[in-house]
């Protein structure tokens, strides 16, 4: 049986090998099994950039190194202000709300005064209204009535 695994196994990804099983002889649908290829291959890749960056470590005196730091310096310098400048318009927007948050609070004031004043005048007015108008009797205007078709 490992000899015709050996023959029927398609070289796989990462050694792993995909061998087909006895069930496509007998008509159902083939599942593919995955077989280690060697012995140890199961562990993971590891991508080609990171292995050479810690395979050799770089002498602190090569120009390459020089331009990696130098590189390095202005990608902070620049992530820094960026950060403070941030900072600053976060504080400036902060001082504009207040700014106008206090001005609406003045005219929240302002309207409540001038709503107060109004509904006084309107009470007044009414009550002024209701002093003034005399009430209408039953037996005035029965009388009034008789003496004018006399």
């Amino acid at each position: 049986m490992s000899k015709i695994l050996q023959q029927n196994s398609a070289p796989g990804v990462n050694g792993i090998s995909v061998v087909p099983t006895q069930a496509h002889a007998s008509g159902l649908q083939q599942v593919p099994q995955l077989v280690p290829a060697g012995p140890g291959g199961g562990g993971k890749a590891v991508p080609p950039s990171k292995q050479s960056k810690k395979s050799s470590p770089m002498d602190r005196n090569s120009d390459e190194y020089r331009q990696r730091r130098e590189r390095n310096n202005m990608a902070v310098k620049k992530s820094r202000l960026k950060s403070k400048q941030k900072a600053q318009d976060t504080l400036q927007r902060v001082n504009q709300l207040k700014e106008e948050n206090e001005r609406l609070e003045a005219k929240i004031k302002l309207l409540t005064k001038e709503l107060s004043v109004l509904k006084d005048l309107f009470l007044e007015h009414a009550h002024n209204l209701a002093d003034n108008v005399q009430p209408i009797s039953t037996e005035n205007t029965a009388a009034d009535s008789d003496n004018t078709g006399q």
